[in-house]
This record gives structure tokens, sequence and C-alpha cells, in this order.
């Protein structure tokens, strides 16, 4: 559960901390008070958007942190299933909100906002004030079906997914193969084209680059003639060269090695040297003698290399992708010879595909189907829980048109409210409050079967009243006994239910307004359940009222508990 909120920085919010209780957590407060505020602070750890209008003015950064007590098994599952792992029990959300970006971290790692995202959707669930509007969609119909009976239905859903994309391929397949005789000639004739010219070229991996460092040779011939020259001047035995002078060197330490043995070593390193620079000005020459400039052979390096590199603008970067390419381009030709043999493979191919494809689908329809009855008696329970005296709910099922990744199933949730009244469309009968109560009663359902320990739900008392609002109420409570629950509501009936009440204020402090929250005291509780009642004055007889709707509504939970 959602055991510490701390938001700091945030539109009004300067910094507040808050620490939330098991049960039913109520939070009430005037109208612009920030509640809003609030909500969309959760919201932002379950991937909200961010900008920098939500930081507060001059203030460098917003923050987020939710604490989260982790004890259901469930939860723990589907957060390992994410490679995340609750430390002593607990795990911390933080998102940091700064001028064009924002950090998100996940017991102190970071993570990107679908991490979080997945992550926060595991512990907690929030129903905004227009959520319920989302039940007019047959999409969201589908998906509160599949969700609850997840055990079964997403096995099937899997399979049916599988199914769908190797059907897609197997239509590709055919679109690819599917032209007409002159279209199939002329790709022929290309790709024989492109075969034949790489054919042609007999490529020999490796070949290119020698042939660039021939081509480097023979193009600078003369350069490389003409410093080979000099440098055979410079080593020589002729004129000033080293050889030259090194021989002369030696020839003068001769003359005096016989009067100081320590100069024969000397000798002896210079005779190698002498050695050594007539072996390599003999080699010099030697490589100068040999070294022709052959116009036919640089015109057929020439030549080589403009195919290649035209081959390589054509068909790939290196010859070997040169090769795999016409490979490639020869596999096409070979199936365009055999075009009206493949082409029947393939529409064989997906007629398989079809038929795996459609048992797939048949399969998790049935599945949904026997999952709908059991969802139609619990919503009608919830629903008469909820004040509907007299409502009868079903699930319809029709068949799309076309296959899906989801299936072909469509279907739509009708209702009748009335004695009397058939069974039509719940965007064709119920109010605005009617589709709040049975978002409720949907999401109580839900609760129970995915175990998310924290639901929230904003202002579910919008559009309803009296008895209604007391029933609403009691649901509220009952959910709480085996969730956390936070809720932002007007209604005294449904704050009197709570466990924990919290109250959420504005007001200025110096030229700054700035919002904050707090737990209330049994007393102060009664007093802001007064306020609910009464409005802006509060008078003796609107406190005993309120006191006395505290006490009946914790006599209720308390029998509903034993």
């Amino acid at each position: 559960m959602l055991v510490h909120l701390h938001v700091k920085n945030l539109a009004l919010i300067d910094e507040i901390e808050v620490e939330f209780g098991p049960g039913l957590n109520i939070l009430t407060g005037e109208t612009g008070a920030g509640k809003s505020i609030l909500l969309g602070s959760m919201q932002l750890i379950l991937g909200g958007k961010t900008s920098r209008s939500m930081i507060r003015e001059n203030a460098p950064y917003a923050l987020v942190e939710l604490l989260f007590q982790v004890e259901n098994t469930k939860a723990k599952e589907a957060l390992a299933a994410l490679d995340i792992y609750p430390e002593d029990g607990q795990i911390l959300m933080s998102r940091k909100i700064m001028d064009g970006r924002s950090i998100n971290k996940i017991n102190g790692e970071t993570s990107t906002v679908s991490q979080m995202k997945a992550a926060a959707a595991c512990l907690l669930d929030i129903h905004g004030q227009h959520e319920h509007q989302s039940l007019l969609y047959e999409e969201k119909q589908l998906e509160i079906l599949d969700a609850y009976g997840r055990e079964k239905i997403f096995p099937e859903k899997e399979k049916v997914k599988a199914a769908y994309q190797e059907y897609k391929k197997c239509q590709a397949e055919l679109k690819s193969l599917d032209m007409d005789e002159e279209q199939k000639n002329r790709e022929m004739a290309f790709l024989e084209f492109e075969i034949n010219e790489i054919e042609k070229a007999s490529l020999v991996p490796g070949e290119d680059e020698e042939l660039e460092k021939q081509y480097r040779k023979l193009s600078n011939g003369r350069r490389i003639i003409d410093s080979l020259q000099s440098a055979h001047a410079l080593t020589g035995y002729d004129g000033q060269g080293a050889g030259e002078a090194v021989g002369e060197a030696l020839r003068e330490l001769s003359r005096v090695t016989e009067y100081d043995e320590q100069l024969e070593s000397l000798s002896q390193t210079l005779s190698e040297v002498d050695g050594l620079l007539n072996d390599f000005n003999r080699e010099l020459s030697s490589y100068m003698d040999d070294m022709t400039f052959d116009e036919s052979v640089f015109y057929e390096t020439e030549r080589r290399l403009d195919l290649l590199n035209g081959l390589k603008a054509k068909y790939g970067q290196r010859i070997e992708e040169i090769q795999e390419y016409q490979k490639k381009q020869q596999e096409k030709l070979n199936k365009l010879q055999k075009y009206e043999e493949i082409f029947e493979a393939a529409k064989e191919e997906l007629k398989k595909a079809e038929k795996k494809l459609e048992t797939a689908c048949s399969r998790l329809s049935e599945v949904r189907k026997e999952y709908s009855h059991q969802l139609e008696e619990k919503v009608i329970q919830g629903l008469k829980d909820l004040n509907f005296l007299d409502v009868q709910f079903a699930i319809t099922f029709s068949r799309r048109s076309s296959f899906t990744e989801n299936g072909y199933d469509e279907i739509q949730y009708e209702i009748s409210t009335n004695p009397g009244e058939s069974l039509k469309p719940l965007g064709k009968i119920v109010s605005g409050g009617e589709l709040s109560r049975i978002m409720l009663a949907l999401k109580a359902i839900l609760a129970d079967r995915d175990q998310i320990e924290t639901l929230i739900f904003d202002e579910i008392d919008t559009g309803i009243s009296g008895r209604t609002a007391q029933k609403v109420s009691e649901k509220m409570a009952v959910i709480g006994q085996h969730h956390q629950v936070l809720c932002i509501t007007h209604l005294p009936q449904i704050a009197a239910m709570a466990d924990s009440h919290f109250e959420i204020e504005k007001h200025l402090r110096g030229t700054d307004t700035i919002t904050q929250i707090h737990v209330l005291s049994e007393n102060d509780s009664i007093r802001e359940l007064a306020r609910l009642l009464g409005g802006a004055e509060i008078t003796p007889a609107v406190l005993e009222n309120a006191k006395e709707m505290k006490e009946l509504a914790q006599e209720q939970k308390n029998t509903r508990l034993k």
C-alpha cells in the first residue's frame, strides 16, 4: 500500500509530506484548494506528462516521491517480471522535474518513464473524474472483460497474437508475389541483368584492396624513382654519399686501433654500419633496376578499379556485399522462374495460417464468453449494492469483419436500470452519475481479481446524492476492508466512512499561495463533515448532525466487519 507521499515545489505545493494508512483514506477540502494537484502528483509517477509550468514559481525543480509497502504476492511477482524487487518490503518511486527534462528513479536506480509507469501500475490504480466515460467505448469494455478473466484469457490472447502475426506475414508474402505476366517478365529481365553484370566481373574477395595498392604505386612511379635515386646517391659510395664518408671514417679509425685496444670495439661497430649501408645501397639499386612502368598494366589496373567501383556504387561497399547481393537476386530470380508453383504454395500457407488463427480466435472467444457470464453476475450484484434497485446487465458478443491481434470479438455492455425496460447499450441509457457507479462496481470487481493494493478515486461521487450517495459510501467502505483506498470527495456520506480523514487547504503565506494537507482528529473530522453538510455557516445543529453521521457510519462499518 501507499504509506508515504512527499511533494515539493509542484504548482501551489511548497512542500508536503503525508502518511497514509490502511483502509479508507478520505481527502476533502474547499473547491480550488489543490486536491487535483495532489492527485496529479501521483499521476506523474504513472507516467503523466511533465512541463516547466508545473514547477512552483522561482523553484529550480519539482519533486514527487511515493513510498509503497509491498505485501501482496501477485504485486511482487508482477514487479519481479519487471526486474524490480522491494527493499525491506518497500518500493520508493520518485520523479524530479526540471526545465525540459525529468529524472525518474525506482529504489534509487534511474529508470525510464515507461518502466516507472509499468511498476506503478502494479501497485496502484487511479480513477479520475472523467475516466468512467471510457466505459462507453467497446475497446474499454473488452479490456475490462479481459482483465477480469486474465488468468485464462491472457494466455489465449498470446496464442492469438502469435497466430495473427504469422497470418499477416503470409498475407504480406502472397501480396509481394502477386503480379501480372508483364510485370513478372520485366522483373526477371532486371534481375538477370544485375546477376550477369556481377557474374561477368568475376569478383575475388580482397582484390580491390590489392588493386588500390598497385594503382597507388603505378600512378606515383616517377615520384618513387626520383626519391629512390636521391636516396641511393645520399647513401652511396661515390662522391659525397654516406657510404663514402663511413668508409673514410673506418679507414681513419683502423689506423689507430693498434695503439688502444678499446678502439677495436668502436671500429667493429662502424664496420657493421658500413656493411649494412653497403647492403642497403645494393638492394636499393636492385629495386630500381627491376622497377619499370608498364603503360598497359597501369591501364588494366585503372580499368579494373573503375569496374569494381561502379559495382560498389550500385550493389554494396565491399566485394563480399556485392556477392551477397548477387546471391539474394539469384534467389528472387529462382522464385520468379517457379512463380506459379511458389504462388500456389503461398496461397496454401495463408489458408493454413488463417485456419490456425480462426481456431485461436474461436478458443479466445469461448473463454471470454465463459468469463462474461461470471462478470455479468458480479456487476449486477455490485450495482444493486450501489442502489440500482432493479437492474439487468449483459455482455453481448458479435464478430468483427476482419481478424485483429486481439481476436475477432466485438462486445457491448448493455443495461436496463428500470423495470420493464429492455437492455440497451450503456451510452443510450445511463446518466453520468449512473456511469460513475458502474465504473465503481467494475473497479471493485477488478481490484479483487488483480489484488492491486491501492485504489485512488477522484470525486467518484459526481452526479449522485441522497440514498445513492449512502450506498456508494458503503461500497467504498467494503472495498477499504481488503484494499487501501484514497478517495477525494465532496459528499459527507462518503467522508463519514473514513478510516483516516485528511483535509487539503489553501492559504496565504506572505504573498504566496500554498496548498497543504494534514490528517484530521476525530473532532476536526466532524467539523469538516459539518462544513460539507452545511456549507459556509456551521451551526450547532449541523455539527450534531455531522457527529451523528460519523457515529452511524462507524457503527455500520463495525457491523460489516463482524
